[in-house]
């Protein structure tokens, strides 16, 4: 066997031994039986959204160890297929494509790695506004929106309208949905700022090129209630007609719900459930995960101002354009990753900005804290 093949081979069991310490590999396992254990008990499933919640988080962590074992496996292949090399030379040529396809593996698990934020683990809620661009701009807003929905439901995601306000003449105003799944806020959280498209307008009869704007934010999902305390006399709530194409219920009742929080001036409507006390509830978990979105914006200003560079998020902030012409590519204004299937793109392939933008916050982050080690000696 080629020194080189067993050198590559020696590299990715140490990438490897290193990747499931850091993610925690015995801790997981070490709750996945005291979950199983809880789900064994007689009144586990007395409280269905208690039992949803304990639920998602074995699937996580089950998602997790199932592609440790899966890469030890492959790897034990592998040394199993260079000892039989000395034999059968047809077990060396084997070796290489082996390899490879581990290292995808790796990847893919590297990648799990960076999603260690507090909240990254929680269910993600993702919302759309229409800005500059008239009607354009509307319908740039439902293509994102549309484009979020087909990439969580290729990675296996349960996705979840809670609100829609459809525009005038096409597209939408704005929409929230709830996407929900292992690591979902870690995936979507910096999909948050404005993204830009630029195309010839299909609302211009004179074929001219258009520039439009949607902001998207993306919050947690927060469903332990002592985290965020929400005090009712901070709440101003009204109940709305619910607005957009339905049935009876829809058009007849007042069943949606509007909450202003009055000491930061958050507003949120919620209109998806057919009754008002289900509507309050979601409202409420939904201004709940603005926010801790609000004290996760603190900790990174306190970062930055401690390390003088950090990366910024928000809606202020153009992180990616979308050209369909004169040629179509894509560019993430922050990580310079670039893709040229347009198309392929609307149609939910977005992965590789997500793991693009994971990588380079990491860097930005490590970049940071050494200028600010250096700062400090200085």
């Amino acid at each position: 066997m080629e020194g080189e093949i067993l050198n590559r081979a020696q590299t990715i069991r140490e990438r490897l031994t290193q990747l499931r310490d850091s993610l925690d590999y015995a801790g997981k396992k070490g709750r996945e039986a005291e979950i199983e254990t809880v789900m064994s008990g007689p009144d586990f499933w007395n409280d269905p959204e208690k039992s949803a919640e304990i639920l998602a988080e074995l699937k996580s962590i089950r998602a997790v160890l199932k592609r440790i074992d899966e890469a030890f496996r492959q790897l034990d292949d592998i040394d199993a297929m260079i000892q039989l090399a000395d034999e059968d030379p047809a077990f060396e040529e084997e070796v290489p494509s082996a390899l490879d396809k581990l290292d995808g593996l790796l990847e893919d698990l590297e990648i799990k790695s960076l999603l260690n934020g507090e909240h990254d683990a929680c269910n993600a809620l993702l919302t759309i506004n229409a800005r500059d661009g008239g009607t354009d701009a509307h319908d740039w807003a439902a293509m994102l929106l549309r484009m979020y929905i087909q990439w969580a439901e290729r990675y296996g995601y349960e996705v979840e309208l809670l609100d829609r306000q459809d525009g005038e003449i096409a597209g939408i105003n704005s929409a929230t949905i709830a996407v929900r799944g292992p690591m979902a806020y870690g995936y979507l959280k910096g999909e948050t700022g404005i993204h830009r498209l630029v195309r010839i307008s299909p609302f211009n009869a004179e074929g001219k090129r258009q520039t439009s704007f949607a902001a998207v934010d993306v919050t947690p999902e927060i469903t332990n209630d002592s985290e965020i305390v929400i005090r009712d006399e901070d709440i101003e709530e009204q109940a709305i007609r619910a607005s957009g194409p339905g049935g009876q219920h829809v058009n007849k009742t007042s069943s949606a719900i509007r909450l202003l929080h009055l000491p930061t001036g958050i507003m949120i409507k919620c209109q998806s459930e057919r009754s008002q006390h289900q509507n309050r509830a979601m409202a409420l978990k939904m201004l709940r995960a603005q926010l801790a979105r609000l004290e996760e914006i603190k900790r990174e200003e306190a970062l930055a101002a401690k390390y003088e560079s950090m990366p910024k998020t928000g809606f202020g902030s153009q992180i990616r354009s979308y050209f369909q012409h004169p040629d179509q590519r894509i560019k993430d204004a922050r990580t310079g990753y670039t893709w040229n299937n347009f198309q392929a793109v609307m149609d939910g392939d977005i992965q590789g900005f997500l793991d693009a933008y994971l990588r380079w916050r990491v860097s930005q982050e490590t970049a940071a804290k050494e200028k600010g080690k250096a700062a400090g000696k200085a």
